[in-house]
């Protein structure tokens, strides 16, 4: 299962805090997939298809600090366990633009994050952490995070997005050191 985490409607589809999102609906275009809403999930899902390997696409409805309710009610029905789970989402910690991948580890703020490891009572799922910069000011953070990047930041977002793009069948298949070697050399 891959997640892009994100705030719902059309007010946050273009802040920060829903670059994961935007990954995940780029490869739906670029595949040529379509969003159900699923109110049971709570998520729009889609699947992805490689070589045989079906992949539930997830965007979840709730809001970010709400997320583990359509990563578990998805992982319980289709029996995911959390290392079957990636979830893609936006990192302050990164600079704009830097992409890393990485299983386990704590929230580091993450509402969204959070939640998650809440509900699978796990942490041990994939992430893929977009980089989107910290505004300076711990005050700021939520402000930040709920605001859209600059035309230069959404760019630089942009082309973190295709680098990534490239690399999810990779993760699909479980070549992750490959993949972490790829795009943390950046």
């Amino acid at each position: 299962m891959i997640v892009g985490l994100r705030n719902p409607g059309e007010r946050y589809a273009k802040t920060r805090h829903n670059v994961g999102a935007w990954l995940l609906e780029q490869l739906a275009e670029q595949t040529h997939q379509n969003w159900l809403v699923k109110k049971d999930f709570f998520a729009e899902l889609t699947e992805f298809q490689w070589a045989g390997h079906k992949v539930q696409g997830v965007l979840p409805t709730t809001f970010m600090n709400l997320s583990g309710q359509a990563v578990s009610a998805i992982a319980r029905f289709y029996k995911y366990k959390p290392e079957d789970i990636l979830v893609i989402h936006d990192d302050l910690d990164l600079n704009v633009g830097a992409i890393r991948l990485k299983k386990g580890g704590g929230h580091g703020g993450h509402n969204g994050l959070q939640d998650i490891i809440r509900h699978l009572v796990s942490p041990d799922f994939y992430r893929l952490r977009l980089g989107i910069g910290h505004p300076g000011d711990k005050q700021q953070v939520a402000n930040y995070v709920l605001n859209t990047p600059s035309q230069s930041e959404r760019q630089v977002l942009e082309q973190a997005i295709q680098i990534a793009l490239p690399h999810m069948q990779d993760i699909v298949f479980g070549e992750m050191e490959k993949v972490m070697n790829s795009l943390h050399r950046r």
